[in-house]
């Protein structure tokens, strides 16, 4: 009997006839196959070109699962080392420096880590490199020695001092920036280069990229600004087209399609439709449980045209494996416990539930992250699919 997903459709067309959310494209898979595939609303208000399947869109930090599979890749051949320190690849985090505060004059106090960073760290969030926008110390230390921001593509954007010692605690950061520049250190290519040789191109992610060709020009979503009054506006946004730094913790445009195939990838343990990505037992240990007895906390905005203070489970412990969140219970959409997933700053998202064998993707472009209107789509749609797949 097949699944009833009317209202899906229902739930979503009527989120954007109320430009609640501009446009969403969202698609979802079980382990036979495409579940949903719906989008609604416009690419942007200011043109009303309509949301579709093939709609590009950035998807930021969902750019992080996707450069951890690069790195993992490479693990599995013995050419990186989880715990080995990563200053034997990447001279640049050979000294990292602890960022201890500022002085009277607000000149940055700092010292010398007192362990190196390992991949693990990377990965998992764990080294100490933050993000200014969740973190007020690093936003100060940003203005007073005027370190360009992540978004600039540049290498000296990466330069960030850590905020703790390596290990000590979790803190979402520029890891996976880092990471990738490790993956192009280990493997001599581009990291642009090497995630569409041996991810995109063998999943036939094809609209999966950091630079955007004409063609996919013409079908990018517009990012929109919610301000004070509650109502969204188009901005102009675009990562640098020819950066001279490829960020791998942000810096992918894809479609709900491409990002299906890659996450049905890891539902199906590392192989789909004839292309192995990864060892099924890779995939079991990203899938683990990586910061023992750390946790995952809340992000607490210092930026809030940028984001909301985000919290995926409140109430629940959440724990962290290599580049995703892991939830400890089930949740309350029907999501089970050890599922994984993250997100993207536009308001992307997505998660794999290896225990259901479902996975899904849900795309918008909003500032500011967890935009209330949002997230609330977001869940109620995966709800809905839960429910769906119930019965």
């Amino acid at each position: 009997m097949p699944h009833a997903t009317q209202p899906i459709d229902e739930l979503l067309r009527q989120a954007t006839a109320a430009h609640t959310v501009p446009g969403v494209a969202a698609m979802a898979a079980t382990s036979d196959g495409v579940l949903y595939a719906g989008a609604f609303g416009t690419r942007s208000l200011a043109t009303d070109a309509p949301m579709t399947l093939d709609t590009v869109c950035w998807i930021a930090s969902m750019t992080k699962a996707v450069t951890t599979v690069a790195a993992m890749q490479l693990v599995e051949q013995g050419r990186l080392r989880l715990d080995a320190p990563v200053q034997q690849w990447v001279q640049n985090l050979a000294a990292p420096q602890v960022l201890e505060g500022f002085d009277a004059a607000g000149t940055p106090q700092l010292r010398p880590a007192t362990r190196p960073i390992t991949l693990r760290h990377l990965l998992t969030h764990t080294a100490g490199f933050g993000y200014d926008m969740w973190n007020a110390p690093l936003a100060r230390y940003h203005e007073v020695t005027g370190l360009p921001r992540v978004n600039s593509g540049t290498l000296a954007a990466l330069r960030l001092p850590l905020l703790f010692d390596p290990g000590e605690r979790w803190n979402y950061g520029i890891n996976i920036d880092w990471a990738g520049q490790v993956v192009e250190a280990v493997s001599g290519m581009r990291l642009d280069q090497y995630v569409q040789a041996h991810i995109c191109a063998p999943l036939a992610m094809h609209d999966t990229v950091f630079r955007l060709s004409l063609t996919q020009q013409t079908r990018l979503a517009s990012v929109h600004q919610r301000g004070a009054d509650g109502n969204l506006q188009p901005v102009s946004f675009a990562m640098p087209p020819e950066p001279e730094c490829i960020m791998g913790g942000g810096g992918l445009y894809s479609t709900a399609p491409d990002y299906l195939q890659f996450a049905q990838m890891l539902l199906h343990g590392g192989s789909w439709h004839g292309a192995q990505i990864l060892r099924p037992d890779t995939v079991a240990l990203m899938a683990q449980n990586h910061i023992g007895d750390l946790a995952v906390t809340p992000m607490q905005t210092v930026a809030p045209a940028r984001s909301r203070d985000a919290d995926f489970f409140p109430g629940m412990p959440q724990k962290w494996g290599l580049s995703f969140l892991i939830n400890t219970a089930q949740a309350p959409t029907g999501r089970a416990a050890g599922s994984l997933a993250w997100a993207g700053l536009g308001n992307t998202y997505f998660w794999i539930d290896r225990s259901t064998g479902v996975c899904g993707v849900f795309l918008t472009q909003i500032l500011p992250f967890f935009d209330e209107a949002a997230i609330a789509l977001f869940r109620a749609y995966e709800t809905a699919l839960y429910q769906s797949i119930a019965g």
